[in-house]
C-alpha cells in the first residue's frame, strides 16, 4: 500500500464525510465466508421420525454439512457407532453423510440414529432421527365361540386392531360388507369395539366382523366373525318367533361400558384434539350430558356418536380441569369424571442461541432459553461430547448458560444445547470462533461496473475480518474522500450511488482496516448513455390483405452494441420471428413489417429495444381494417299488404370502418332464376328497409354491407317470399313517335320488364287522335311493344297514351303524349335529289383555342329556308390527322358532337395537345345531315406531361442515394428532360430544413445518382417530366442515407453478398406476359434471384420464388393487356429498394396489331363489302318500288305471328347488335335514310377506329363527352363549362357515323 494511501486512512477518524461502515459481531449469526478457515455446520439433514412403507424400496437418510476444512461424518445408531452400507458423494467429490438403505433388510436398521460431522476445528451433531419400521397388520387367526347374551343385557364385541402406520380406520360390516347399523343403543368406540347398551333378539346374527383399514400403505385386513345369540327372557325361548316372544327386558340401571372406573387422566399435547368417550349400558337406553366442573363447556366443544362423543379441537392450558359424563334413564343415573392436563413439548422462548466470531480476551456468553411441561433438562456438548460444569475453570455451565471467560483460540468448537421432556426434545449446535484476523476483500480486483446515466449501482467491497474492519471508499487515487447525497455506504461494505452522472466514471478504491492489518482493491465504473427509442412506431389503421409496416428506432450507448437488440412484442407475447422466407413476419433493420395482415394481426405492438444494462419500450396500436362481416337474421314483415313488406337484419361486425351503406339484393325464380339484383340501398345507421314489391312473383332477400374499405359478403338468403298477382303498377315509358314514310305514324315505347307484369296476360291499349279536334279516342290492344297507324295526313300532330293491363286489372290511367305522322316525300323524289335534308352548309367557321384540349368553333348560321324542316341543331366533326411529335404517323382519328338548337358557336372539348386537326360544321333536321362546311386546319399548343409513373430510391450509401423513374405515359409535347427536387428532412419534426433542385437534361435519361447528401439522413424527392410548355405534376419518394455503421463489410472482414451485374438483361413484352432475359457470369451459374413486379395502378407487389441465374431467363404471366408494370431484379425476397435491375414495361393491348395488317393487307375484305353495299342498294330499290304499289314501308305482321312477350335479354341483344337510328347522325354521304327524332350524339361512344390508339380509347372520357352533348349537360352560350373541363386528357375517339355495323378488334 501506498504511503498517500496510509495516510488517507489514518485521517478518515476525523473527514466527516468518509463513508465507513463498522462489521459487527451481530447477535443475529455467523456469515464466515468458506474461503476462511471455520468450524462444520451442518445445512440439511432429515428430521425424524423416518417411517419406511412395505411398497418403498429404498429409505434415504441425509446430513449435509459445511465448513473449511470439508467435515468428514459419523453416524451413531442407538448410541453406538454405526457404519452406514451405503454412502453417497456430493458435488466436490467429498464423502458425504447421506446414506441410503435397501429395502430387502431393512427391519434390521430400524433405531435411532445421529450424524456427526467433523474437521480440526470442531464437530457438529444433529437430533436423534428415528427410523421405524412397521409390521404388515394382520389380525390373529382364531376360532371364536358364539356370544351369549341374555335379552335386555350389555354386549360388548372386541376388536382388538393391529398396530400399523397411520391414520387406521375402524368398521363392523356384515358378510355381504354391509355396515352395522349405529344408534344410540349400539356404537362403536374410539377403541374399535362394538358397544351394545341393551341385548335385543335383533342383534342375534353371525356375522359381525371387525374391518382395519390403513390407507397409508393401501391394506384392509379383516377379523375373524362372530356369532351373537340373544337368549329371551321367556321360558320358550326356544321358539323365537312365537308370538308371546315380544315381552319387552326388565329395567335397569345405567352404567358405563367406557371409560371404566369412576376417574381417568388424560394427558395431552397443547394444540392437540382433546377427545373424552363415555358409552353407557341399561334399560331404557340412557343418553349422555357432558359438563365441566366449575366451568362451562369452550365454544369450540363439538359433540357426536350420539353425544357420546366429546370433541374440543386444538386444546389450550385454559382448557385444563375435570369434565364430568353423566348417563341417565328412567331408573337413574350414572357419573365418569375426566381430569385433563395439557403439557408442552420444549420450545424456545424466544430463538435458539446463534454462533458467535469473537477475538481474543473476550468474554463468550451461549445462553438456551427453553420452555415445556414438564420443565426440559438441558445438556450441553463440545464437539458432540458430554460438557459439564468444573468449578474453578475459566468455561463454566450455569444450568442453560455457557460463560467462557477470556476467550483463547483453542475454545473455538461447536457446542451442542439439547433440552428434553417426556414429550421430545430440541438440539442446536453453536459455532464459536475466536479469531484475529487481518481484513480480506474477498471481492475481484479492478471489477468493471456499468451503468446506465441517471440508473443506480452498487459497487461490492465484500470484506471479512476479526474484529470488524472499517471500511473507507475513495474515487481516482486522491485523498479527496466519496462524498454528496448520492454516496451511500452499505452494511456488507458496497458502495451505492444513486442517480449516476458522466463525471461518476472513473476508478474506486475500497480500503478496509483493523487493528490486524489493512487491505485494499479498486473498482472502474462506466457511466453510459442510456436506451431511448427515438422513432416510435405510431398507431397505424391498416386494410386487410396488405402489409402493415411500424417504424423503430433507437439509439444507445455504442459500447453496448454487442448486446443491442430490438425486440417486437404483440399484446404481450413477442412476435416469432422465422428466417424462413414464407414467414408473414419480416424484421429489417428498424422496421417491422407483417404481411398479409388479417383480422387476427389487430392489437398492441411493442417495440422494445434493449442492451445488457437497459431497455426502453414503446407501444402503438394497429387496427385492422376489413369489410364488414354479412348480416345475419333477416327477417320479413308485411306492413299493409303482401307487396309492402318490412326486411330487417342485424348488422355483422364494420372491422373498425363504419358501415355507410346496406345493399338489399333480391333473386327471383320464374325470370331470372339464380341472379341476384339490387333492390335498395339502406343508410348504414339503419338497419331495416321498406321493401315494394312486384307481384306475382318468388322472392328470396339478402343484404350486404359497405365500408370504405369495400363491399362485404352477403347474408344468408332468406325463405322463398311469394307476393299474389296484381294489375301493372305503371305503363310503358319513353314512348317514341316517328314518321317514317308519308301517311303513316309508327308508335313504340319501352316495354314493361317482366317482373313489372305483376301476374300473366300482359297487354298494352293504344290509344290515339288528332290534336286539337274534338275526335273520339281510337284504342287497340297490342302484346308487342309497337303499333303502327296508317292513312294519316301527312305532318299532323297526334295525340298518344298508352296503358298497361293484364288479367288482374288496368293499371294507372297514361299520361298523353303527342307527335307527328310521316312527312310527304317519295322514292324518286330522293333519286332526284329532291330530299328533304338541309340544302346548306354553315359559312365563315373560325376556330379559338381557349387552352390545349378545349376549342371554340363559331359559324354563320344557315338561312332557315334550307333547313328544309324542323332544325334539330348544328354537328361539329374533327379529324386529328397527326401528333406533332411523331408528323409522319397519320393517325385520322374522327370525334363528332352534335349541338342542339338554334346557335352560332359552340365549345369542343377533350382535344390532343400539341396535335394538328381539321374540323368542319354541318346543320341536321329530322330527316338528317346537311353538307358539311369547308374544312378548317388548325393545331393544339403543346402540353405539360402526366405524371411520371414510377420512382425508387435504392443503392443508399452515406452520401449519396440512386434514383430511378420511368418515363410519363404521355407526355402531350416533346419532353426536354426532368426537373429533380430533394428535401433535408427533420425526422422528428417532419419539417423541410433543407430544399435542392436539379434540372436533368435528355429526355432519354431515366435514372440520377444523387452526390453530396448528408449521412444517415431523410431525404424526400420529386421528380417531373417537362416539355417546353412546362413540368407536369411531380411523384414523390423518401429514403435515407446509412451511416458508416451500417456500409457492408469490406471483402476483408466479411464475404460479400450482393450479386455482381448481370450482363445483356433485356425484355420481351406481349399482353399478358412478360420474358426478362440476362447473361449470367461463369460465377453466377450455382447463385439465385427473385424477380419483382408492381402494377403500377394499383401499387401492389408480387415476387417470384428463387430463380437460377443459369436459367437467364424468367417468364412473369398473368399480366393485363395494355398496363403499366415495374419489373425487377433482386438477391434476396425483400422490398427494401435495393435491386440490380430495374425497369418500367407495358404490356401490348390484344388484337391491336392483327387488325391492323388484316385491313391494310387483305384485299378479298374490301371486295366483300363492296358487295355487300351493292345488294343493300338494290334491296333498297326494292323496297320503295314495292311501297309505290300500295305495299307499307314497315308493314306489321299479322297478329297470329306476333310474339306474346320479348324477353328483355333479347331486347338489349338486338340493341347492341343493331344501333339505334335515332342516336346516329347523318353526313353528307347518306344515302336516303330517315329519321324522324331530333338529331342525337353518339350513344356510349362512336364506332371503333381501325388505329390502335382508337382501339385503346379511355371510356371514361367518351362517357364524359356524351354527359356534355345532351341530358342537363347541355353546352351553355356563355361556355360556362370550361372550367369543369378544362385540361381532361381524352384518349379515346368519337368518329363520325359510317353505318350501322361495328368492327370489333380481332374480327375478321
Amino acid at each position: 500500500m501506498t504511503q498517500k494511501t496510509w495516510r488517507v486512512m489514518k485521517l478518515a477518524g476525523s473527514l466527516q464525510l468518509v463513508l465507513l461502515l463498522a462489521l459487527a459481531s451481530r447477535a443475529a449469526g455467523l456469515n464466515i465466508p468458506l474461503e476462511v478457515e471455520q468450524l462444520p455446520t451442518i445445512t440439511t439433514y432429515t428430521s425424524g421420525p423416518i417411517i419406511a412403507l412395505p411398497f418403498d424400496n429404498t429409505v434415504t437418510v441425509r446430513c449435509e454439512a459445511i465448513g473449511n476444512p470439508p467435515p468428514e461424518y459419523r453416524w451413531t445408531k442407538d448410541g453406538k457407532n454405526f457404519m452406514p452400507p451405503y454412502i453417497t458423494t456430493n458435488k466436490t467429490d467429498h464423502t458425504s453423510g447421506t446414506f441410503v438403505l435397501r429395502k430387502q433388510h431393512i427391519v434390521q436398521f430400524q433405531g435411532k440414529y445421529r450424524c456427526y460431522a467433523s474437521n480440526k476445528l470442531g464437530t457438529a451433531m444433529t437430533e436423534e432421527i428415528e427410523l421405524i419400521v412397521p409390521n404388515v397388520p394382520k389380525f390373529p387367526k382364531e376360532a371364536i365361540d358364539p356370544i351369549v347374551v341374555k335379552e335386555g343385557d350389555p354386549l360388548v364385541l372386541e376388536c382388538n386392531p393391529p398396530e400399523g402406520v397411520a391414520p387406521r380406520q375402524i368398521y363392523w360390516m356384515s358378510f355381504n360388507l354391509q355396515h352395522i347399523e349405529q344408534d344410540d343403543r349400539v356404537s362403536m368406540g374410539s377403541d374399535g369395539n362394538l358397544y351394545f347398551s341393551n341385548a335385543l333378539q335383533k342383534d342375534s346374527r353371525q356375522d359381525y366382523c371387525c374391518h382395519a383399514a390403513f390407507s397409508r400403505i393401501r391394506t384392509i385386513v379383516q377379523k375373524t366373525a362372530m356369532t351373537v345369540v340373544v337368549k329371551s327372557l321367556k321360558p320358550d325361548n326356544e321358539f323365537p318367533d312365537s308370538s308371546n316372544a315380544t315381552e319387552a327386558p326388565p329395567v335397569r340401571k345405567p352404567g358405563l361400558l367406557l371409560p371404566s372406573g369412576v376417574q381417568t387422566e388424560k394427558v395431552l399435547l397443547k394444540g392437540e384434539d382433546l377427545q373424552l368417550e363415555c358409552i353407557p349400558e341399561g334399560f331404557p337406553t340412557p343418553t349422555i350430558k357432558w359438563m365441566k366442573m366449575g366451568d362451562a363447556l369452550p365454544s369450540r366443544a363439538k359433540l357426536s356418536k350420539f353425544k357420546k362423543l366429546l370433541t374440543i379441537t386444538g386444546v389450550e392450558e385454559k382448557d385444563q380441569g375435570k369434565y364430568m359424563c353423566i348417563a341417565s334413564n328412567s331408573v337413574g343415573e350414572a357419573a365418569h369424571y375426566f381430569d385433563v392436563i395439557v403439557e408442552d413439548p420444549p420450545k424456545w422462548l424466544t430463538e435458539p442461541p446463534k454462533s458467535q466470531l469473537t477475538v481474543t480476551g473476550s468474554d463468550v456468553y451461549i445462553k438456551c432459553s427453553v420452555r415445556g411441561n414438564p420443565v426440559p433438562d438441558i445438556t450441553w456438548r463440545r464437539n458432540g461430547e458430554l460438557f459439564r460444569d468444573e468449578p474453578g475453570n475459566y468455561t463454566r455451565v450455569l444450568d442453560d448458560t455457557v460463560v467462557i471467560h477470556n476467550a483463547r483460540a483453542e475454545d473455538s468448537a461447536v457446542y451442542q444445547c439439547e433440552a428434553t421432556n417426556s414429550h421430545g426434545s430440541l438440539l442446536v449446535n453453536v459455532n464459536i470462533m475466536v479469531l484475529n484476523m487481518a481484513p480480506l476483500i474477498l471481492t475481484r480486483n479492478y471489477q468493471e461496473y456499468a451503468v446506465i446515466l441517471g440508473r443506480d449501482i452498487i459497487m461490492n467491497c465484500r470484506v471479512f475480518s476479526s474484529p470488524p474492519p472499517i471500511i473507507s471508499w475513495f474515487k481516482d487515487g486522491d485523498a479527496i474522500t466519496v462524498k454528496g447525497e448520492r454516496f451511500f455506504a452499505l452494511q456488507n461494505g458496497s458502495l451505492q450511488i444513486i442517480g449516476a452522472e458522466e463525471n461518476d466514471s472513473g476508478r474506486y478504491m475500497c480500503v478496509a482496516f483493523n487493528t490486524e492489518g489493512n487491505s485494499n482493491i479498486t473498482a472502474v465504473l462506466d457511466v453510459k448513455d442510456r436506451t431511448q427509442i427515438v422513432d416510435p412506431p405510431q398507431n397505424v389503421q391498416i386494410i386487410s390483405g396488405t402489409t402493415a409496416q411500424l417504424m423503430c428506432q433507437a439509439e444507445y450507448d455504442r459500447s453496448l452494441q454487442s448486446t443491442f437488440e430490438l425486440v417486437w412484442r404483440k399484446d404481450g407475447e413477442e412476435i416469432p420471428l422465422s428466417p424462413e422466407e414464407n414467414s408473414r413476419y419480416v424484421v429489417n433493420n428498424r422496421m417491422l413489417q407483417i404481411m398479409n395482415v388479417n383480422l387476427s394481426d389487430q392489437g398492441m405492438y411493442t417495440c422494445i429495444a434493449r442492451t445488457g444494462l437497459d431497455e426502453e419500450h414503446a407501444t402503438a396500436l394497429l387496427t385492422v381494417l376489413d369489410v364488414p362481416d354479412a348480416p345475419m337474421n333477416l327477417v320479413i314483415s308485411e306492413i299493409k299488404s303482401p307487396r309492402n313488406i318490412f326486411l330487417s337484419w342485424v348488422p355483422g361486425s364494420d372491422h373498425h370502418s363504419s358501415i355507410t351503406e346496406f345493399i338489399v339484393e333480391y333473386e327471383e325464380s320464374q325470370w331470372e332464376p339464380g341472379r341476384w339484383r339490387e333492390l335498395v340501398k339502406v343508410p348504414g345507421n339503419l338497419a331495416t328497409a321498406q321493401l315494394a314489391l312486384h307481384g306475382h312473383l318468388n322472392y328470396q332477400f339478402r343484404v350486404y354491407a359497405v365500408n370504405s374499405v369495400g363491399p362485404g359478403p352477403p347474408s344468408e338468403p332468406t325463405e322463398t317470399y311469394k307476393t299474389p298477382p296484381a294489375a301493372p303498377d305503371r305503363n310503358p315509358q319513353n314512348i317514341k313517335i316517328h314518321g317514317h314514310l308519308p301517311h303513316q305514324m309508327d308508335i313504340s315505347w319501352e316495354p314493361l320488364l317482366p317482373i313489372e307484369h305483376n301476374g300473366p296476360g300482359l297487354e298494352y291499349k293504344v290509344s290515339y287522335r288528332k290534336l286539337g279536334v274534338d275526335d273520339g279516342w281510337q284504342e287497340h290492344l297490342v302484346n308487342r311493344p309497337s303499333f303502327v297507324v296508317t292513312n294519316t295526313p301527312t305532318f299532323v300532330p297526334y295525340e298518344i297514351k298508352i296503358q298497361s293491363r293484364n288479367s288482374d286489372g288496368w293499371g294507372p290511367d297514361p299520361k298523353v303524349v303527342t307527335g307527328y305522322s310521316g312527312e310527304d316525300v317519295v322514292f324518286w323524289h330522293c333519286l332526284r335529289e329532291n330530299v328533304s335534308v338541309p340544302t346548306t352548309a354553315p359559312r365563315d367557321i373560325a376556330v379559338e383555342v381557349i387552352n390545349i384540349t378545349v376549342l371554340r368553333v363559331s359559324w354563320t348560321p344557315v338561312p332557315p329556308a334550307t333547313v328544309r324542316g324542323h332544325l334539330g341543331g348544328y354537328n361539329v366533326h374533327w379529324l386529328r390527322m397527326r401528333n406533332l411529335k411523331n408528323p409522319n404517323k397519320i393517325l385520322n382519328e374522327r370525334q363528332s358532337l352534335s349541338f342542339h338548337g338554334k346557335r352560332s358557336h359552340a365549345f369542343v372539348p377533350g382535344l390532343e395537345p400539341f396535335s394538328e386537326y381539321k374540323l368542319t360544321v354541318n346543320v341536321f333536321n329530322k330527316k338528317g345531315n346537311g353538307p358539311n362546311s369547308d374544312p378548317v386546319i388548325f393545331s393544339t399548343p403543346e402540353g405539360v406531361p402526366e405524371q411520371v409513373p414510377i420512382l425508387t430510391a435504392s443503392n443508399a450509401q452515406k452520401d449519396s442515394i440512386l434514383l430511378v423513374w420511368g418515363p410519363p405515359l404521355e407526355t402531350h409535347g416533346t419532353l426536354i428532360g426532368y426537373l429533380l427536387q430533394y428535401h433535408l428532412i427533420n425526422e422528428t419534426t417532419l419539417e423541410m430544413v433543407d430544399s435542392q433542385v436539379k434540372n436533368i437534361t435528355g429526355a432519354d435519361t431515366t435514372q440520377w445518382q444523387l452526390q453530396g447528401l448528408k449521412e444517415g439522413s431523410l431525404y424526400r424527392f420529386h421528380i417531373s417530366a417537362c416539355t417546353r410548355a412546362g413540368c407536369g405534376p411531380p411523384l414523390a419518394q423518401e429514403s435515407n442515407t446509412i451511416t458508416p455503421e451500417h456500409l457492408s463489410p469490406t471483402p476483408a472482414v466479411a464475404p460479400v453478398h450482393t450479386l455482381p451485374a448481370l450482363l445483356n438483361i433485356s425484355s420481351y413484352v406481349s399482353d399478358t406476359f412478360a420474358k426478362i432475359s440476362w447473361t449470367a457470369r461463369e460465377e453466377q451459374q450455382d447463385s439465385q434471384l427473385y424477380v419483382a413486379y408492381m402494377n403500377n395502378r394499383d401499387g401492389n407487389w408480387r415476387i417470384s420464388e428463387a430463380v437460377n441465374i443459369s436459367q437467364s431467363f424468367h417468364i412473369v404471366d398473368g399480366l393485363k393487356p395494355g398496363t403499366v408494370y415495374t419489373v425487377r431484379l433482386m438477391t434476396k425476397r425483400l422490398l427494401d429498394n435495393t435491386s440490380i435491375f430495374e425497369d418500367v414495361i407495358q404490356t401490348q393491348v390484344k388484337g391491336v396489331v392483327g387488325l391492323q395488317n388484316d385491313f391494310a393487307t387483305q384485299g378479298w375484305v374490301i371486295g366483300t363489302m363492296c358487295a355487300v353495299a351493292l345488294l343493300t342498294l338494290v334491296a333498297l330499290i326494292a323496297c320503295f318500288v314495292q311501297k309505290n304499289k300500295g305495299g307499307k314501308y314497315a308493314g306489321t305482321p299479322p297478329r297470329s305471328q306476333r310474339q306474346d312477350m320479348f324477353s328483355m335479354e333479347k331486347v338489349k341483344e338486338k340493341e347492341d347488335l343493331h344501333t339505334d337510328m335515332e342516336s346516329q347522325g347523318m353526313n353528307d354521304d347518306t344515302f336516303c335514310e330517315y329519321s324522324d327524332s331530333e338529331e342525337k350524339p353518339l350513344k356510349g361512344g362512336s364506332l371503333g377506329s381501325l388505329t390502335g390508339d382508337d382501339m385503346v380509347g379511355d371510356s371514361t372520357s367518351r362517357d364524359s363527352l356524351v354527359d356534355y352533348a345532351e341530358g342537363g349537360r347541355e353546352f351553355d352560350e356563355d361556355g360556362s363549362f370550361i372550367g369543369e373541363y378544362s385540361g381532361h386528357m381524352h384518349r379515346g375517339s368519337v368518329s363520325e357515323p359510317n353505318g350501322p355495323s361495328s368492327v370489333k378488334p380481332g374480327s375478321s
